[in-house]
């Protein structure tokens, strides 16, 4: 955690200077938003080379300047992406790009090398550490949190379809009314984990063939980790050169 002397404005400056890639993730990125939904923004920069050559180094990760804002340094979404861990798996492919350069726009073609049957693991994991959760809220309150339960969900739809595919889609629209009447408390709870079992049932049957490989590509995403730090040792100062903006490549 940062000490009380953290600079938070040198934090966010990096941020808003060398950001490659931003996009809009959570209910709207999962075709589940309502009136009263936030807007989640996630993001990553690359810290400037010589940032590295020092004692004291770069964020690996920063929250804000803006409300709902988060953000990596590069090497260290890659490194989780490459775990396969679901939030910035899904980061790479919301449909809601909203800053986007050349490094990002690579970074995104690169997406499918961070796929792999990893996610079969780490999906359900995820979903099982949630489920954990809501057990407890209906011991100690009664209810499960509905939203949680709905988002447990969606994350199993998506995990069923990857291992199906080999394509993560995160938009779970198909399923909007269905996930939103769980949301609202109007699915019984034995009706809720009845689905769980249901689609764990269809992520079993998926895992053995699935197309997708049995590790990531990390060579890959490697290779353009060292050559975004090496082009950032003489890049310009981006404060005079904007970030160009771009949808999200086909």
């Amino acid at each position: 955690m940062p000490g009380p002397d953290h600079d938070h404005d040198h934090d966010h400056e990096l941020v808003r200077r060398h950001t490659v890639y931003s996009c809009v993730m959570g209910s709207r990125a999962f075709g589940l938003a309502t009136d009263g939904s936030d807007t989640d923004r996630r993001g990553v920069y690359v810290a400037p080379t010589p940032l590295f050559w020092g004692f004291t180094k770069p964020p690996t990760h920063v929250d804000g300047p803006a409300e709902e804002q988060f953000s990596w340094e590069l090497e260290r979404f890659c490194d989780l992406a490459l775990r396969a861990n679901p939030n910035l798996l899904e980061c790479l492919h919301s449909p809601l790009v909203e800053r986007l350069d050349d490094t990002g726009r690579e970074l995104l073609v690169l997406r499918g090398a961070f796929l792999s049957r990893r996610v079969d693991a780490t999906f359900r994991g995820y979903a099982a550490q949630q489920l954990h959760k809501l057990e407890g809220d209906i011991r100690n309150h009664g209810a499960p949190r509905w939203k949680h339960a709905m988002h447990l969900l969606r994350l199993l739809i998506s995990c069923r379809d990857v291992l199906r595919s080999g394509e993560l889609r995160i938009d779970v629209g198909e399923h909007r009314e269905r996930l939103l009447a769980v949301k609202r408390g109007e699915v019984p709870w034995d009706a809720v984990t009845a689905w769980m079992t249901e689609l764990h049932d269809a992520a079993d049957a998926a895992a053995p063939r699935s197309p997708l490989p049995s590790e990531p590509d990390r060579a890959r995403v490697e290779d353009f980790l060292i050559r975004v730090r090496r082009a950032s040792v003489t890049a310009p100062d981006p404060a005079s050169d904007p970030v160009p903006q771009g949808a999200e490549p086909q």
